[in-house]
């Protein structure tokens, strides 16, 4: 099995991305998992249109994309993405879009793909802390998000696609009482999230 696997890079004044640092810290294969790691510009549009223009290239079985999440203390797939684009910051091209449609002649929403109930019980096993949640925001993440799965709805075959926000890192600077987990939990739960989904294609 194939799994693309995207994360995005710093963003901000930040100096490092923890969704980064966790896709550079796995291996390209995983048992019978092929990894196809790719890091993406924190940027609406093109972000997307690089994933795209992967998924065509590569046909993977599935789309795994990671995102940084502040104030979360646990692995949280999402379940929605919404069609639109209102950012509290510019992104790294400094394009800050306010209540402008992803894709207008779009649907209101997509659901993810992922068997993500799945998921967080796998990521919850290997005693990592894991909930769904069911806002990916309105920044990149969430744009990301909405854009591969309008892309893959059209696709001869879809295939599973979806979105897993991660805490920050135990190593990032951040104030007081944010929260944040090692990097070698998030490793162990993201690599049994991505097993239960292999697991789930195969059964």
């Amino acid at each position: 099995m194939t799994i693309l696997l995207t994360s995005f890079d710093a963003f901000g004044e930040a100096a490092s991305n923890a969704s980064q640092e966790l896709l550079l810290s796995l291996p390209e294969q995983l048992g019978t998992i092929r990894l196809v790691k790719h890091v993406l510009p924190t940027v609406f549009g093109r972000a997307a249109d690089e994933a795209v223009a992967l998924i065509d290239a590569l046909q993977p079985d599935a789309v795994v994309c990671l995102g940084q999440a502040e104030e979360r203390d646990a692995i949280t797939p999402e379940r929605v993405a919404i069609n639109v684009m209102d950012a509290r910051m510019p992104d790294n091209d400094g394009f800050q879009p306010r209540d402008l449609p992803i894709t207008p002649e779009g649907p209101d929403a997509y659901f993810s793909t992922l068997p993500i109930r799945r998921m967080v019980e796998a990521i919850e096993a290997a005693s990592v802390p894991a909930r769904i949640s069911n806002t990916a925001g309105t920044f990149v993440c969430n744009s990301l998000m909405y854009a591969l799965l309008h892309h893959i709805g059209g696709l001869e075959t879809p295939i599973p696609c979806g979105f897993i926000h991660v805490p920050l890192l135990d190593t990032q600077p951040r104030p007081a009482g944010t929260p944040a987990l090692p990097l070698g939990d998030l490793r162990r739960g993201l690599i049994a999230a991505l097993q239960s989904l292999a697991s789930s294609e195969n059964a």
